[in-house]
């Protein structure tokens, strides 16, 4: 039997408002591989994703109603969000009669390659579990988030992990006490557009992550610098100019490796320190670009606050 998560049921005293507030942190590709085209039209993938501490805010209070309100003018709030897609899915598949409103403050950028979308999916996920009372086995409400996106299922578990198949099937892997710089250019991108222009050349066996897992293993930023690896720049870059600046603009500032995560166009840059992080995000800011010094997440990456 599967382990149960540990979601109390809450107080079911009438007119008691209950509301959690919780974190929704981003991730990085340290490695991302395209082993082939699938039968189903999808890639076949291997990476290796890691927590950062850059997170969106989501408050999950007690109403009538299902209910999104967004901080971001940009961000959708109704069923096109993945936030109101996972609340549905899970009332659907949970049979609760229950609604909720759902406030989302936008920290990611969106279609950025950190998950953003995905993060704050699984924490709807995770939330309001706990709010409605449901004690689902850990691995029934990682099958509900591996409907909703691919990476949907890393961010219940956080850390370090291996992601294989479409990148829904997660092993975690150990961890290393890294500091990273994360540079936005301020333009999304399409996930579909970037691997819709992946050729055969550019697929490879899984070699590229069997050494970053071992990098990790070794816990030293050297060498998992060295090991950074995105089979998707080669898309995205010839498209986007602003890749390549910022890669160099972060190695020019002393970063040891830099690298694209996901899809893009987010860069990042691995630093000997968080002191020294903080130092390359004060070099490579400029006017049209965000940066942010983080650290990488040994732990969930979906946080539940204070209550009341």
């Amino acid at each position: 039997m599967g382990r149960v998560l540990p979601f109390g049921a809450l107080s079911k005293r009438s007119g008691v408002a209950r509301r959690l507030v919780l974190s929704a942190a981003a991730k990085i590709n340290l490695a991302l591989e395209v082993l082939g085209k699938r039968d189903d039209g999808y890639h076949e993938v291997a990476t290796v994703m890691q927590a950062v501490d850059l997170s969106d805010r989501l408050v999950i209070e007690d109403a009538p109603v299902l209910e999104l309100r967004v901080s971001a003018p940009d961000v959708p709030s109704d069923g096109s969000n993945l936030v109101v897609r996972a609340a549905r899915a899970l009332q659907a598949a949970a049979v609760v009669s229950r609604g909720a409103r759902i406030t989302l403050d936008k920290r990611i950028p969106v279609a950025a390659g950190l998950g953003g979308g995905s993060a704050d999916a699984a924490a709807t996920l995770v939330g309001l579990s706990r709010l409605w009372g449901i004690r689902w086995p850990a691995a029934r409400l990682a099958e509900l988030a591996a409907t909703l996106g691919t990476d949907v299922r890393f961010f219940l578990h956080g850390g370090a992990a291996r992601g294989t198949g479409r990148g829904e099937r997660i092993e975690p892997v150990a961890g290393a006490a890294l500091a990273l710089v994360l540079v936005n250019p301020g333009v999304g991108t399409s996930t579909s557009t970037i691997y819709g222009g992946v050729t055969p050349a550019m697929y490879s066996d899984g070699s590229h992550v069997r050494q970053m897992v071992a990098a990790l293993r070794s816990r030293r930023p050297a060498r998992i610098a060295a090991s950074l690896y995105n089979a998707l720049e080669r898309v995205a870059a010839p498209a986007h100019r602003q890749v390549a600046q910022m890669e160099a603009a972060l190695l020019a500032a002393g970063a040891l490796g830099a690298a694209m995560s996901g899809s893009g166009l987010t860069v990042f840059g691995v630093a000997r320190s968080f002191d020294h992080a903080r130092q390359i995000r004060a070099r490579v800011a400029r006017g049209s670009w965000t940066c942010w010094a983080v650290r990488a997440l040994r732990g969930p990456a979906i946080r539940i606050g204070r209550e009341r």
